[in-house]
């Protein structure tokens, strides 16, 4: 059976003119829209298949100036002669041959064989979509999300990827080690996925803070030539008494009228344990009292700070003594916040 020859520059739609740049970005949005994880229908199939054909060609610059010379069958090398091949012929040679070089015109995904890191090109890729570089952990994991990367079929070099953690502030403060295990599906040759785990030992440094990316070098997209990063991005989850800001923590920290205006010692609940701050009299609510390198690391180095905000409550219900206090001090009080 004859196989029609399809120009892999008009599968992806760039010129062949193309900088590899631009093909890079053809085929991400193409590959996108037509994911077997998002478009469920048999031609959208079809069409990944021929998108990720016609990039893993043109994404290499070797193999591209080989099809740019030879055509579809690019592949045949010295054992095929340009002089005899139509290139844009429907895959015909001169002498009224036909071109047979399999299902696909000479190339087919059983022809990939051990690309050196296939899967973690897609999980790099496709990382927060369905299947694709899904990205879970188990035990110390939890809280892995998906990632994304860099890396390209056929690259000669390894890509770098990315995930992220989620830990909770109390961890992020002290540092340690996790152990993330990330999934993602390997496509197979004949459609269907098989799942893999890995598993990753990270160290996070004392007061890591939210956003900052950790460097595992050589856990990227492995091809023969070498290994890309994996980065990890920290990310803090909400804490019910804590806000993070940056480098710097916040905390409300309630006190009394009487604290406030006569002034006090008041000891309160940090992240990590305990500290007492002095409450100078007429304190107003909303004042902020700054704990000097108790936060989480800065970029350029050193600590943020840990803010506690004053906030002055008065009691839900009184008692009968409390009562007629009260009622003495707004007779005797000359105080007028209002003008």
């Amino acid at each position: 059976m004859a196989v029609t020859y399809q120009d892999y520059y008009e599968v992806l739609g760039v010129p062949r003119s193309a900088s590899q740049d631009d093909i890079q970005k053809a085929y991400r949005k193409l590959a996108r829209k037509y994911h077997p994880d998002i478009n469920k229908t048999k031609e959208a199939e079809d069409k990944f298949k021929k998108v990720s054909e016609a990039y893993e060609v043109l994404g290499d610059p070797d193999k591209r100036k080989k099809y740019d010379l030879l055509g579809h069958n690019w592949q045949a090398g010295d054992q095929f002669d340009p002089r005899n091949w139509d290139f844009f012929g429907g895959g015909r040679n001169r002498s009224g041959g036909q071109n047979t070089g399999g299902a696909t015109g000479g190339f087919s995904f059983e022809d990939l064989g051990d690309l050196g890191g296939f899967s973690d090109f897609f999980e790099s890729l496709f990382g927060g979509l369905g299947g694709f570089g899904r990205q879970r952990s188990g035990g110390a994991g939890a809280g892995t999300k998906s990632g994304t990367g860099s890396a390209g079929a056929g690259a000669k070099t390894g890509g770098d990827l990315s995930a992220e953690v989620e830990i909770p502030l109390e961890e992020a403060m002290r540092g340690g080690k996790r152990t993330v295990v990330l999934t993602d599906s390997v496509p197979q040759p004949d459609g269907s996925t098989r799942t893999q785990k890995r598993n990753y030992e990270i160290t996070l440094p004392e007061g890591v803070r939210d956003g900052q990316k950790l460097r595992l070098s050589g856990q990227g997209t492995k091809t023969a030539a070498g290994a890309g990063d994996l980065y990890i991005t920290v990310k803090i989850k909400k804490h019910p008494r804590f806000r993070v800001n940056g480098s710097d923590i916040e905390t409300d920290i309630d006190i009394t009228p009487w604290e406030a205006a006569l002034g006090s010692e008041v000891t309160f609940p940090t992240v990590t344990g305990k500290a007492t701050v002095h409450i100078p009299a007429g304190t107003k609510s909303g004042k902020r009292i700054r704990l000097r390198a108790k936060g989480l690391s800065k970029k350029g180095g050193g600590k943020g700070d840990l803010y506690a905000v004053l906030r002055i409550v008065v009691p839900a219900k009184l008692s009968d003594r409390e009562r007629e206090l009260f009622e003495q001090l707004a007779k005797e009080s000359e105080f007028k916040p209002r003008g």
